[in-house]
């Protein structure tokens, strides 16, 4: 089992009650099995979990809806488990499912794993998400930081030269500004306008 599995494995245990069901998912090697648990009516959350973390790591695009479901739950762990498999998942609805759960600020609280998901992505849509997402952290009073700074370290981390301007600006604020240096100094110039 891996690092990954085992960790989502000790996590629900005890919400599976460490039922048959439960150590039935963990074992079996049927991706039909895992998609049925994923349709039938009335399975609890572990086992959704459970069979969409399996199959969105063995690249089975059935777990796509469940995953990004999970990626927007309220419990961290959840998040983190499905942002896990999306990025195995190599699903090309994955970026733009993680961006618009990134972009919605009715859900801010919980953007930090969608914009930590985009970073590791490295796709066409995470530069612009990350970047509209941090212009809205940098107003005056915004208690969303860590999501800002997630934000300023995956712009540095992607290294495109359009976020220039953004992390300029991130350097006015206190909690972001060593990030913000950090990540300017790892930015290609901007190509210059033809």
């Amino acid at each position: 089992m891996d690092e990954e599995l085992l960790s989502l494995a000790q996590r629900l245990r005890g919400e599976s009650g460490g039922s048959i069901a439960y150590e039935r998912l963990l074992a079996t090697e049927d991706r039909e099995e895992l998609a049925g648990v994923l349709i039938e009516a009335e399975r609890p959350l572990w086992a959704r979990e459970i069979a969409a973390f399996r199959l969105g790591c063995a690249g089975d695009r059935r777990a796509f809806e469940a995953l990004v479901l999970l990626l927007n739950h309220r419990d961290p762990a959840r998040c983190v488990a499905a942002a896990h498999a999306l990025s195995r998942l190599s699903d090309p609805r994955t970026p733009r499912a993680a961006a618009a759960l990134a972009t919605n600020e009715l859900r801010v609280a919980y953007a930090l794993v969608p914009v930590r998901l985009l970073t590791r992505l490295r796709a066409p849509e995470s530069v612009p998400a990350l970047i509209t997402v941090l212009r809205r952290r940098l107003t005056p009073g915004d208690p969303h930081w860590r999501v800002a700074l997630a934000c300023v370290e995956g712009l540095g981390a992607l290294g495109d030269g359009r976020a220039g301007d953004i992390l300029r600006s991130a350097r006015t604020h206190p909690r972001l500004s060593a990030a913000a240096e950090a990540s300017l100094a790892r930015l290609a110039p901007s190509p210059s306008p033809g």
